[in-house]
């Protein structure tokens, strides 16, 4: 039975393939998620599963991420970057001491497994899918723990969002003073799907508020946090800030780790995050891929946006990093130009940490 089909009864309800897009009405939807008064289905979720005793270490090996002491019921979360360092795969990961637990975007589900199944070598390991198995519900911490979690090993499969926190080994480039995400609380719970039709029934008897991927995706966006669904081919970690939380700087060799270090150490990152407040009304919203122009050259693209509940029409967007702070941005939508107001948040000189004296040239006189 598709885990979705009892939230599809609940009224108001409008799933588009097999995710919920909202409940009727997408602006109080993110109030009440963000006030812990809704729980969001999330059909664009799933979960992989890892059991095995080298389970930790082999996927420490394969990643940004240092995770091979993980504690059952510890969240984390890494990336799988490819040779040049660009970021391919993302997964959140919580462990309950016999298993490995990613919950991953839907889209990138197929093609992280299929890699993980081609890495696993004589390793006591054992990836599979379980999208079968659990299906993950969203909200603030406090909201999700009303919920019954999975807990096949006697730990809740509970991932609490570490955003946008530094972790140990992690570096922040945009400023923490005044960084939005500090209002972020999410969590997201892996319950069987008797638990997803239970929460249905109790939305369709009016005793409980549910919230659509329109609202999840706003909040998020307002927050700054990097997705795996915001990644083009050419992604680096460093310009969208995911050295906070998703790479540990000082672990042992990876895939990509040597773009990473050279990058944080020695450069800059090509690209920079910002976030812009739009003008407009939200029947103008940017699409991904929308170009981003300051006068009469393209220097970026929108990789995400929504109509936030207090913020108004808001969007993400990576561009050049020589393009000026001050800048008059329009995005060039499909219906038309919409100007844009730009926020910093990766600045133009993030990078290039290590103290590196200079030499002088030679046969220079002193």
């Amino acid at each position: 039975m598709n885990p979705m089909a009892a939230v599809a009864a609940v009224s108001g309800a409008v799933i588009a393939d097999g995710i919920l897009q909202h409940a009727g009405n997408p602006i109080a939807e993110q109030r009440d998620l963000a006030g812990g008064r809704a729980l969001a289905p999330l059909g664009d979720r799933v979960v992989l599963a890892v059991g095995g005793a080298d389970r930790l270490t082999w996927l420490e090996s394969l990643s940004t991420q240092q995770i091979s002491a993980l504690v059952p019921g510890q969240s984390s979360e890494l990336l799988i970057l490819d040779p040049n360092g660009r970021v391919e795969h993302a997964a959140a990961v919580v462990d309950d001491g016999a298993t490995a637990w990613l919950v991953v975007d839907r889209a990138d589900a197929d093609g992280l497994l299929s890699w993980l199944v081609k890495m696993r070598f004589r390793l006591r390991v054992d990836p599979r899918d379980a999208r079968d198995e659990l299906v993950v519900v969203g909200g603030t911490a406090a909201a999700v723990a009303a919920l019954a979690a999975a807990a096949p090993a006697g730990v809740p499969l509970v991932w609490h969002d570490p955003w946008p926190e530094v972790g140990t080994g992690g570096w922040a480039y945009a400023v923490d003073a005044g960084h939005p995400g500090q209002d972020w609380d999410w969590s997201e719970a892996l319950v069987l799907p008797a638990e997803l039709a239970r929460l249905a029934g109790e939305a369709a008897a009016g005793r409980q508020r549910l919230a659509g991927s329109i609202a999840a995706d706003a909040l998020r966006i307002a927050a700054w946090r990097p997705r795996i669904a915001d990644a083009d081919e050419k992604l680096l970690p460093h310009e969208v800030d995911w050295l906070r939380t998703a790479v540990h700087l000082h672990k042992g060799c990876y895939r990509g780790q040597e773009t990473v270090a050279k990058v944080h150490n020695l450069g800059h990152p090509p690209r920079r995050l910002v976030s812009l407040q739009l003008d407009g009304s939200d029947t103008n919203l940017p699409a991904r891929g929308d170009g981003v122009r300051a006068a009469d050259t393209t220097v970026g693209v929108v990789i995400a946006a929504a109509q936030h509940y207090e913020d108004g029409p808001i969007a993400l967007a990576l561009v050049r990093r020589s393009t000026p702070l001050d800048a008059e941005l329009v995005v060039d939508t499909q219906d038309g130009p919409v100007a844009a107001a730009q926020e910093v948040i990766i600045p133009p000189g993030a990078g290039a940490t290590a103290s590196v004296p200079r030499i002088p040239r030679l046969g220079r006189r002193r």
